[in-house]
């Protein structure tokens, strides 16, 4: 079965990723704009905006905790 969560937390990943790769000279809040748009762009369900609200603070989660990941994962 489809899991949505596991979805976004994948996307965010992959989001936080290009973001970083294509704005490296930008501020952080640039970044996390595109990463959710990229989310948000590849949601597999219809009514991506609609959800995207509902869903807002988890994909802020999401996005939050595949940055500390990533810098994380630098560190080492």
């Amino acid at each position: 079965m489809f899991n949505l969560k596991t979805k976004i937390k994948e996307l965010a990943k992959i989001a936080v990723v290009i973001a970083e790769e294509e704005l490296a000279d930008c501020l952080g809040q640039d970044k996390k704009a595109m990463a959710i748009e990229f989310v948000v762009s590849n949601l597999p369900i219809p009514f991506k905006r609609f959800f995207a609200k509902l869903l807002a603070a988890f994909i802020d989660e999401a996005i939050e905790f595949a940055v500390k990941q990533m810098k994380n994962f630098a560190e080492v």
